[in-house]
């Protein structure tokens, strides 16, 4: 019974998401950054007609980069307001008591749930991504060098988000653990800002809490893997000092070790997230 369960709940869920209306939000602001991305990217060598090839070439992967970081905002509106409804939401409406009467455990469930939200969250950007890839090349000529790592990074790191909103679903309401789950998001990109600053001008102790918040919440260190992955590589040494403290350019790649503990981090929070369920009163 729990070898089906877990795909069928998975199943479920990504039923459930595409019937929500916060999936309609979802696909008018893609559309709208798209079809604004498409708009801008079309202008740049209207309006910087003078610039060369390596000057256009920067600013196409600056402008992919910052379009990128709006999807991958959008992707943690999406992934966060759907992973709060998950638990909170069945367990206030007793959904959750009617399916859990039945011979089914918990975790089973729970893990279900995850499963689907993770499909979700990764189609969205497979498709949005590729997307807003295609209306680059088609504008500009512009192709990033790895845009498959750089998909799956962002990929990455809405699960990390989704499995964070998955766990604060568990203790609070539905619209709290999306509004905390976003938050904190918001907070790890800027402490990763603030710490590039710091080490642009040799600050390590302002340097150290970029550090410190890609390891806690692993999203800003993927996302900032994704942006590399987006940029032409002539960028690191023609126009190395457009790296320093730039908030949309990354001469950095996550490491194996990196990978590792996002990977180590999911598991973690998801087996928490089972734990708090588990013992939680419905």
């Amino acid at each position: 019974m729990t070898a089906r369960t877990v795909p069928t709940v998975a199943a479920l869920t990504v039923q459930e998401a595409a019937r929500r209306r916060v999936l309609r939000a979802l696909a008018v602001l893609t559309v709208v950054l798209l079809a604004l991305s498409a708009w801008g990217f079309s202008r740049i060598d209207a309006e910087f007609g003078g610039l060369t090839s390596g000057e256009a070439r920067l600013a196409a992967a600056t402008v992919l980069n910052l379009v990128m970081f709006g999807l991958s905002l959008i992707a943690a509106l999406g992934t966060a307001f759907l992973a709060g409804p998950t638990v909170a939401g069945d367990v206030e409406s007793g959904v959750a008591l009617a399916v859990l009467a039945r011979p089914v455990r918990r975790g089973a469930v729970l893990l279900g749930k995850w499963l689907g939200l993770v499909v979700f969250g990764c189609g969205f950007v497979a498709v949005a991504g590729l997307t807003q890839l295609l209306i680059v090349l088609a504008t500009t000529g512009y192709w990033p060098p790895d845009p498959l790592t750089g998909l799956a990074l962002l990929a990455a790191q809405a699960v990390v988000l989704l499995t964070l909103g998955l766990l604060l679903s568990t203790v609070i309401s539905p619209m709290a653990s999306g509004i905390v789950a976003v938050g904190l998001f918001g907070a790890t990109w800027i402490a990763g800002v603030v710490g590039e600053i710091g080490a642009a001008f040799g600050n390590e102790s302002v340097a150290r809490v970029g550090t410190v918040s890609r390891m806690l919440l692993p999203t800003d260190g993927l996302w900032r893997g994704a942006m590399n992955a987006f940029q032409d590589p002539a960028l690191l040494t023609r126009f190395s000092d457009a790296f320093r403290g730039h908030p949309f350019l990354s001469e950095v790649t996550p490491t194996p070790a990196y990978l590792g503990w996002a990977g180590v981090w999911v598991a973690l929070v998801l087996g928490l997230a089972v734990i708090a369920f588990t013992r939680r009163d419905l």
